[in-house]
């Protein structure tokens, strides 16, 4: 009885160990994020007809959506890991409450764009801060579960809470997030690294080449140019100043590398598949609107909820073999989705593509964070996320473009 006493005051005593944060409160402040991502699918023709756009004027809020968070992620990485999980919380919790309160005062094409890049910013402060407190692969795979169950109920979350209210409510929900924060300041972790002086260049450089890689949907006699200039000068700057924004002992190592690069392609064809979902169901089965959103529930949250399970039980397995069974996956998703016009199995190619990148998300992150220093953890995440997360900004203009080539 005495041992089993003290089993239970141990297990409390790490429950409110500093530092330590309940999973639910991981799973909240990161799970909101996918909705500013996903909320607007089905609400492209409402935005249009509201800002008076176009479909694709539209899409821009959510392009806007994927530049902030694949920028904000860095740079409130870099943040956490100077000054710690309060700044970043606080920061980033303003960044969020400013962008929804443009996104729901101003009904405009221009303030949509700015709104939701200034959301995304904040919105991908909180999700990296909830991937440095998960202490075990346990919680990762709870987070990167959040953020794709949040995914697969966004178009239907978003497409109720319109006709019930109105797209500026649906297009607020990422401000949720902000509910755990007070419960996560008290998990505040000591910084990663001492205060050092800031490395505006560098942070700079990798501004343009985010913005340049955003708009290569969009711009790409420009945009594309850009980035192929932007990239060998932003890693010609680590060998400038190797401990700067992008340090030197993250940019150059190649596992680390390899595990963005196969988060950005597994990301990439999700988010596409999932913004051609409502077109594919519309041209295929007459489905539309709040029934596109009821279909589309079930693969993504499928994939959403196995792939919590699957990122918990991926350190069984060795490392390579969890890298090809991802890309065989996410491969099999893009081809089933590309070859058949069959319902049930266009439903599938969602679900094996929302469970490769949902996975892969948790996996690769943990791989990611595995193979740099402690002292660069939350620089590391920081910078996967932004690879994945461009898939973001990517994926939705390139099913917008594909099913509305004149628009």
């Amino acid at each position: 009885m005495d041992q089993l006493q003290r089993r239970r005051a141990a297990h409390r005593d790490r429950q409110l160990a500093p530092g330590r944060v309940a999973t639910p409160w991981l799973a909240l402040l990161a799970g909101p994020l996918s909705f500013g991502i996903a909320a607007p699918a089905l609400l492209l023709d409402d935005l249009a007809r509201a800002t008076g756009g176009g479909e694709q004027a539209a899409a821009a809020g959510v392009t806007a959506f994927g530049w902030g968070i694949a920028l904000g992620t860095p740079l409130l990485a870099a943040l956490l890991a100077r000054r710690g999980v309060r700044a970043a919380l606080t920061v980033a919790s303003a960044l969020v409450a400013a962008g929804t309160l443009i996104l729901v005062l101003i009904p405009s094409v221009s303030a949509m764009v700015a709104g939701a890049a200034v959301q995304g910013l904040g919105s991908a402060g909180l999700t990296v801060t909830a991937m440095k407190l998960a202490d075990s692969a346990r919680q990762m795979g709870v987070v990167a579960a959040s953020l794709a169950v949040v995914g697969a109920t966004g178009p239907l979350t978003g497409a109720l809470i319109a006709d019930l209210s109105s797209w500026q409510a649906a297009l607020a929900l990422p401000l949720l997030a902000v509910l755990a924060v007070p419960a996560t300041r008290r998990g505040t972790t000591a910084p990663d690294a001492a205060p050092a002086p800031f490395d505006f260049f560098g942070m700079t450089i990798l501004a343009m080449l985010v913005t340049a890689a955003v708009l290569i949907p969009h711009r790409p006699l420009v945009a594309g140019p850009a980035t192929v200039v932007l990239l060998p000068l932003l890693v010609a700057w680590t060998k400038v100043r190797p401990d700067g924004f992008l340090p030197a002992a993250v940019a150059r190592n190649g596992r680390f590398l390899a595990a963005c690069a196969l988060a950005f392609a597994l990301g990439a064809g999700n988010f596409a598949l999932l913004y051609a979902a409502p077109d594919l169901l519309r041209q295929h089965a007459g489905w539309a609107g709040t029934q596109s959103g009821l279909v589309l529930l079930a693969p993504y949250l499928i994939g959403g909820i196995c792939s919590g399970f699957l990122v918990a039980a991926s350190v069984r397995v060795p490392r390579r073999v969890a890298v090809a069974v991802l890309l065989l996956t996410g491969a099999a998703a893009l081809l089933l989705a590309t070859v058949t016009t069959a319902v049930p199995l266009l439903l599938a190619a969602m679900t094996l593509g929302s469970l490769a990148a949902a996975t892969g998300q948790g996996v690769l992150a943990l791989h990611a964070a595995g193979v740099v220093s402690g002292s660069h953890r939350a620089e590391a995440l920081g910078l996967f996320n932004l690879a994945y997360l461009l898939s973001v900004a990517i994926g939705p203009a390139i099913a917008v473009a594909l099913s509305h080539p004149t628009a």
